[in-house]
């Protein structure tokens, strides 16, 4: 408490509160205390004792703490209930609602010099930016929460970091997101900082990131330990968001039944806490699933009720992405029209750094519904663009179908040379060995 170790700053606080009361230095002091002690004090030429500064505080009717560090404990819960009640309001979809309430009480908070406040407001602001898709806003917000919490140990941390990665897993910086991911479970685990909330978070959030670089088998490692973590948590909202991450690990491995049961678990909780945004992302993952079984009609339905929640709420990077996935699934049921239509209205809202993979999944859908109508320019073109996309993502599973889908298009318009380089690019990737740039992978936490 920097301000109580001040007497200065305590001594200016304590008369500029006698005179807002009207009160001389005589009836401050009285009776345990001189007018001469008042005025030494009030000067800042003498520290006051916890038993003087409690005197005083009863004298002016403010509480100690007020008095010793200008900071009134009853500010400070009611911040608290703010950051709840903005946090509520962001669940339900609310965001630029949740966004003006967590400025409000950062401008409370810093002026009061409250770290924890401030770093939780910062917080909520970074993942409004994540809702909205303001990637670089959002990372923003984050960088400031840890430079607030440097101090901090690194399990208090590790939200703000988490929040960094998922802003640059979202931007299509996946090489990166995974670094700040495994180096922090690393530093965890090694060092002993066994908080199994900080360590969920981190691990369901790499499980994306893992198995679009193609690493598959340490996605399903860290799924793992989600799991095995799951129960020492107490945050519920963090096992539900585990839970949409393992079933992609499931997926991946065959488990259909399990994926879907994961996803039913995390559904169930996010209606319990009322968390509208994230239950759009389970109806989403879950029209994956079906997708993936073959069951395109409830892939469909699913996908479309995510996007009319996610439309709805304003999370406009997340809607377009659903709209991606949402198009293939219409392709598949021969709706190719709607589909390039669906895919043509969310292209823009896609950049290089802003959902950079979906960006690449809707040319390379463009490409395949452009060769079924034998317009073998433009497929090529979509092909191109989305290898360019694909290839700055560092996506190594799909960038292998890609060059196959290309090669193959190559091949059939008589340009055999450009196909086998196409088909060489592709079995580069897919004999990479789907590490990350780390090499080994991070410490376990002693389980």
């Amino acid at each position: 408490m920097a301000d109580r170790d001040d007497p200065s700053v305590i001594g200016r606080r304590v008369q500029q509160l006698r005179i807002e009361r009207g009160l001389t230095q005589r009836q401050l002091a009285e009776p345990a205390y001189t007018p001469a002690y008042i005025s030494t004090l009030e000067s800042g030429r003498v520290r006051p004792s916890d038993d003087a500064l409690r005197h005083l505080a009863d004298r002016l009717g403010v509480e100690f703490d007020e008095l010793a560090t200008g900071r009134s404990a009853r500010l400070v819960t009611e911040l608290r209930l703010r950051l709840t009640g903005a946090q509520r309001t962001l669940a339900t979809g609310a965001t630029e609602a949740a966004a003006e309430e967590f400025e409000s009480v950062l401008a409370e908070a810093e002026e009061h010099a409250l770290t924890a406040e401030q770093a939780a407001a910062l917080l909520g602001l970074g993942e409004c930016g994540l809702v909205t898709g303001e990637l670089e806003l959002g990372r923003g917000y984050f960088e400031r929460a840890e430079r607030a919490l440097a101090d901090a140990p690194l399990p208090a941390r590790a939200p703000a970091i988490r929040g960094r990665a998922v802003s640059h897993y979202l931007g299509g910086e996946l090489r990166y997101a995974v670094y700040l991911l495994e180096s922090t479970l690393d530093e965890l685990n090694r060092g002993g900082l066994h908080d199994p909330d900080a360590l969920l978070l981190l691990y369901a959030s790499v499980i994306g990131p893992y198995m679009d670089m193609g690493a598959q088998a340490r996605a399903a490692q860290a799924a793992e330990l989600a799991l095995a973590l799951a129960p020492q948590a107490g945050d519920p909202e963090l096992v539900a968001r585990m839970h949409r991450s393992v079933a992609r690990t499931l997926l991946a491995e065959g488990r259909v039944a399990e994926a879907d049961a994961s996803l039913a678990k995390a559904a169930e909780l996010y209606r319990q806490l009322q968390i509208r945004t994230e239950l759009a992302n389970c109806h989403w993952m879950r029209g994956y699933v079906c997708a993936q079984n073959g069951e395109l009609e409830r892939a469909e339905s699913e996908m479309r009720l995510a996007l009319d929640m996610l439309s709805a709420k304003r999370a406009a990077l997340y809607s377009s992405q659903v709209a991606v996935e949402l198009a293939d699934v219409l392709h598949r049921r021969g709706k190719s029209e709607e589909a390039a239509a669906l895919l043509h209205g969310v292209l823009s809202d896609f950049t290089a750094e802003r959902g950079a993979l979906h960006s690449a999944a809707a040319h390379r859908l463009l490409g395949i519904i452009a060769e079924d109508a034998r317009d073998t320019d433009t497929a090529e073109e979509h092909y191109v663009r989305a290898l360019s996309l694909l290839e700055r993502a560092g996506a190594a599973g799909d960038l292998a179908d890609l060059c196959r889908l290309l090669g193959d298009l190559l091949r059939r318009t008589g340009r055999v040379e450009a196909a086998l380089d196409a088909y060489r690019t592709g079995l580069g990737h897919r004999t990479a060995p789907g590490t990350t740039t780390l090499g080994p992978a991070p410490a376990q936490p002693p389980l």
